[in-house]
């Protein structure tokens, strides 16, 4: 934790979810990417948690974005020149394809008609080349807090940029799961508590938000808006 977490506190007038890529692929029993997830989602709870903190956000009146990838077709990537290495992985696999099982969102967290989906980002920020600083700014945001896959890369990269967009971040820390316990102590351990305002576990999120408003029973009405 850092030196703030005691004294953070979530008013749904400027705070923000933000659910980092919620596929299948990464999330689901079948997922191209689960069986690497598997052992450290199942180890945190990553699920279970996650659905609680959407339900708290959603029960105390916060907004809620999807921060997803880009949803890969054959034809990506073949005129780039700087592809890096996950790229070219996502590429060869597949990753999230268009039209996909695996590029659909986890069903629990299926956005609901007023829930914003952002622009996908192509690499590993969540606010390089997409509208989500400017979408957030104009709901008036300036906290938000992280939660979903994986780790060391999407929500750790996309919180380091949001923390120099002058925003106040945080991460949940059984809300977010990676490939291996390395990487999550890279993030959490090592890397967090460099940028973030604030890790917290699910239970401590969940006491904080709006002065412990709980979370009500799980939502998930689809039909957010695609940006």
């Amino acid at each position: 934790m850092t030196a703030e977490t005691s004294e953070a506190r979530y008013s749904p007038d400027e705070t923000a979810l933000l659910i980092v890529d919620p596929y299948n692929d990464f999330l689901s029993e079948g997922g191209k990417l689960w069986p690497r997830a598997k052992e450290v989602a199942e180890g945190v709870g990553l699920l279970d948690h996650m659905r609680t903190v959407l339900a708290t956000a959603r029960a105390q009146g916060s907004r809620v974005f999807v921060v997803p990838h880009h949803r890969t077709i054959p034809g990506d990537y073949v005129t780039w020149d700087h592809l890096s290495p996950t790229q070219r992985r996502v590429a060869a696999q597949q990753t999230f394809a268009e039209g996909s099982w695996g590029a659909e969102w986890h069903p629990d967290f299926q956005p609901r008609e007023d829930e914003i989906v952002v622009r996908q980002h192509w690499a590993s920020s969540g606010f390089a080349n997409t509208d989500l600083d400017f979408l957030l700014k104009q709901h008036h945001i300036r906290k938000i807090v992280l939660i979903g896959m994986r780790a060391n890369t999407c929500v750790d990269t996309t919180a380091r940029y949001g923390q120099e967009l002058g925003y106040h971040v945080t991460l949940v820390r059984d809300a977010i799961a990676s490939f291996s316990w390395a990487e999550m102590t890279a993030t959490f351990d090592l890397n967090a508590p460099l940028y973030a305002h604030a890790v917290l576990t699910t239970e401590e999120f969940v006491g904080r938000a709006d002065g412990g408003a709980g979370a009500g029973p799980l939502d998930t009405g689809g039909g957010g808006h695609e940006r």
